[in-house]
């Protein structure tokens, strides 16, 4: 099996790229005036080395039986995942101007009629496992050498049908599952710690038979290496924590609950994107150093 290796351009090119899908994501915020700011920034980094290096997919071609799939169960942090799918030239980036708009493709949770691409619908949180894990089985039915990759909120392991959807996963040995969990130890009514301790994350994963790794979610080669280790384990899923910085890139948002559901006024808007336009591409890391 190749390993495929990050080398000191590709990472130079994937901070520049990832700055600039945060950047999209506060245009599109404060034209929407409504949706989500700290979820979506925080996980930049990591939807940029998916479409940008990992995933196999091609814009041309979004319909190919042999594609990687992509689960968001998260659907409220959708504004990086459009960001990132028309950076990526799947459809144009002008078009994000249309978030949450009447009639808009893109709407303020994703909806798999509306862009070739979605492979689900998202919205109520805990349910995207539970379909990432049938994508999984039909392929293995199927003999399709293919991936699912499936991200997660930390908020929603609170849901009693992720666990499920675990279980089922550890049991039926699914290899060809890659769940990514963004730790951010936030959610919409204050910290996920004092709203409902997940602590040891970790080991309840590796209870039900899933291997776990923890990485920075902000570093590429920390989570590259993540997924390269997860395509050599043959006898079990793979749960990658990802310990993120919600409003990453954004000092003023970064770490703070109340901006989850939040959108940025016109004047935070300018703000942030002076703060994200001075770092010109440099933000990596979970430490701000």
């Amino acid at each position: 099996m190749t390993y495929v290796i990050l080398d000191d351009n590709k990472k130079s090119e994937l901070m520049v790229k990832a700055n600039e899908i945060r950047e999209s994501i506060i245009e599109m915020l404060v034209v929407a005036k409504s949706g989500h700011t700290a979820g979506p920034l925080g996980m930049a980094d990591i939807f940029t080395l998916l479409y940008f290096h990992v995933l196999n997919q091609n814009p041309g071609s979004p319909y190919d039986k042999d594609r990687d799939r992509l689960v968001l169960s998260n659907g409220h942090i959708c504004p990086v995942y459009y960001a990132t799918l028309a950076h990526a030239g799947y459809f144009p980036v002008k078009e994000l101007s249309t978030l949450r708009k009447f009639g808009s493709r893109l709407q303020g949770h994703p909806h798999r009629d509306f862009l070739p691409i979605l492979e689900t619908s998202s919205g109520p949180l805990g349910s995207g496992l539970s379909q990432a894990v049938g994508m999984a089985l039909g392929l293995k039915m199927d003999k399709n050498p293919a991936r699912v990759f499936c991200l997660m909120s930390d908020g929603e392991q609170e849901c009693g049908a992720t666990w499920e959807a675990g279980m089922l996963a550890g049991k039926e040995k699914l290899n060809n599952l890659i769940g990514i969990i963004d730790r951010n130890y936030i959610q919409i009514d204050g910290f996920t710690e004092d709203v409902m301790p997940l602590e040891s994350l970790s080991d309840k994963w590796k209870a039900w038979n899933w291997h776990v790794i923890e990485v920075d979610g902000h570093n590429f080669e920390d989570i590259n290496d993540a997924i390269e280790e997860a395509k050599t384990i043959f006898d079990r899923p793979v749960m990658i924590i990802a310990h993120t910085i919600p409003g990453k890139g954004v000092k003023e948002f970064e770490r703070d609950y109340r901006w989850h559901g939040k959108p940025p006024t016109e004047e935070e808007g300018k703000m942030a994107l002076k703060e994200l336009r001075s770092l010109g591409g440099k933000i990596t890391g979970y430490h701000n150093d």
